[in-house]
């Protein structure tokens, strides 16, 4: 019996320990229930100070049962609410259908990289050819694919509990200017949910704008790169002037795609203004400054184009400092973390070259026929006409107006981005308004120099007529002379000069011939 003790008191031991650790889940999810449940009940107001409390509720919760769907579901819609998408991105993007795990493109060739490729890498070890096919071997498989195949068995055995996230994900997405990433989220969302989750009107709703935005941008990309400049500005036109917000990313590639046309067609005002709009709403838009900085040496402002060149080698030499491009990592980009120390040695060498030609004092040769979209030689009326299009477009009370029609994905950021636009919009007034005094001077200089040479193609037309008239003259007086030598017209009487001027002409004679007057009565 006292052999048996220890047994007895070893099989108690682990009971009161089990017992122990299910009463502590107990507490726990009770815990977790009672802070969802609160949760909900602030939600259920709509009053942002109590969303924002159900958040911090909601987080508690998720900081006890991480895993609980309930939970994810109530604290991603609050976010959603609150208009903070781009958290509900992070904490979602492995939904996301673009986002993609490449580390390549986002961080250097360090360490934690080299480890991350090894661990995603599928490495297949092979038999060597005389080998049974019986012998033993294992394959070293991919965690990443593990991963995706288990969560995609997750999502299959719970389809119904995740539904949440493709709705959820989706308005973040559109919101954020992944129009086809929200697209393709939405749908699926859609096709997949029931009467019970009420946004089924709001969600076909979104998903019919998506599409509409997605076919205008198609068109007007193809127009574009078909050459087809004045087609392309019209659907941008369209996107950008419509009546509905948009998200501020997709208004920002679509104003610099408008750029690009107005470029072709010669329209530089009209390109700067878009580049401006676009680096209003994104400062850090690696393709819009060297758009616009290329605009600007374009017309010969090389002060402004160095600026815009300096602002962007701070940029290139922050991401080589963080090793990862600027954003998060669903955030498409348009340039590749390998390509940019070459892109930095090239720019480099331009603003050396820029910095060069302001020495040579090539400041201020700006070409205002191409700001202002004009041929050299152009009458007053057209400058006048153009100037007058470019002001009314161009104002900088006017020029901040596109900000109503964007939908910001902060809405804090609403008062930053109309100051910046408006400064952007201030400079490239003043441009416009130093270029119409600049060219009018210089047309009013042509306009003199022109009348000054029409005064003298009149006065050369008019010399030949006066000699023959100043040759009668001289024979009209000649004959007279002759007459008072006993011409055949000596005594001859007339009232009229000019008839004894053709009398002398008749005859030649060709010499001074004093002429008497004599008044005489009727």
């Amino acid at each position: 019996m006292v052999d048996k003790l220890p047994a007895v008191a070893m099989y108690i031991a682990p009971t009161t320990a089990a017992g122990e650790k299910r009463h502590w889940w107990l507490t726990t999810q009770k815990v977790v229930e009672k802070y969802v449940r609160d949760a909900r009940v602030m939600i259920a107001t709509r009053d942002p100070a109590q969303v924002n409390s159900a958040l911090s509720l909601l987080d508690a919760a998720l900081a006890r049962s991480p895993r609980f769907e309930l939970a994810l579901e109530l604290r991603a819609r609050c976010l959603l609410y609150l208009r903070r998408f781009k958290e509900v991105a992070d904490m979602l993007q492995d939904y996301i259908p673009s986002y993609k795990m490449a580390p390549d493109e986002h961080s250097s060739g360090s360490s934690d990289y080299s480890s991350q490729q090894m661990s995603r890498e599928r490495v297949k070890l092979l038999h060597s050819g005389d080998s049974e096919p019986d012998s033993l071997g294992f394959k070293c498989f991919s965690v990443s694919e593990l991963k995706r195949k288990l969560l995609a068995r997750l999502c299959n055995n719970s389809q119904k509990q995740g539904n949440w996230r493709y709705l959820v994900l989706g308005q973040a997405c559109c919101h954020l200017g992944l129009m086809e990433d929200a697209m393709q989220l939405l749908q699926t969302g859609k096709r997949l949910a029931t009467a019970a989750h009420r946004q089924f009107e709001t969600t076909t709703q979104l998903l019919s704008q998506i599409k509409l935005l997605l076919r205008r941008r198609a068109a007007a990309l193809a127009a574009l790169d078909a050459g087809l400049y004045a087609e392309s500005i019209r659907h941008f036109s369209k996107i950008l002037d419509g009546r509905r917000p948009a998200p501020q990313a997709f208004l920002a590639d679509c104003y610099l795609h408008r750029s690009a046309a107005y470029r072709a067609v010669g329209r530089v005002a009209e390109s700067i203004a878009d580049c401006n709009r676009t680096l209003a709403l994104d400062p850090s838009f690696i393709r819009a400054l060297e758009a616009r900085a290329s605009l600007f040496e374009l017309i010969g402002c090389i002060a402004d184009a160095l600026h815009d060149l300096e602002h962007l080698k701070l940029l290139f030499n922050s991401i080589l400092r963080d090793r990862k491009l600027p954003g998060s990592g669903w955030k498409p980009q348009s340039i590749g973390y390998r390509e940019v120390p070459g892109k930095l040695c090239l720019l480099t060498a331009k603003i050396q070259e820029l910095k060069q030609r302001i020495a040579n004092g090539d400041k201020g040769n700006v070409d205002y026929y191409k700001l202002i979209g004009l041929r050299r030689g152009c009458s007053r009326s057209e400058l006048e006409r153009a100037h007058l299009l470019l002001v009314i477009r161009h104002k900088p009370d006017k020029a901040v107006g596109f900000i109503d029609r964007c939908d910001l994905v902060n809405e804090r950021d609403h008062d930053s981005v109309r100051d910046r636009a408006r400064l952007s919009a201030l400079l490239l007034y003043r441009l416009i308004q130093k270029g119409h005094t600049a060219l009018l001077s210089a047309v009013k200089e042509e306009e003199a120099a022109e009348e000054e040479r029409r005064k003298k193609a009149a006065h050369a037309i008019h010399e030949p007529t006066l000699r023959p008239e100043r040759a009668r003259e001289h024979s009209a007086a000649g004959s007279a002379l002759a007459g008072h030598h006993g011409s055949p017209f000596q005594g001859v009487f007339c009232r009229d000069l000019a008839v004894v001027g053709n009398l002398l002409s008749q005859t030649g004679f060709n010499r001074p011939l004093p002429v008497k007057y004599e008044a005489l009565s009727c």
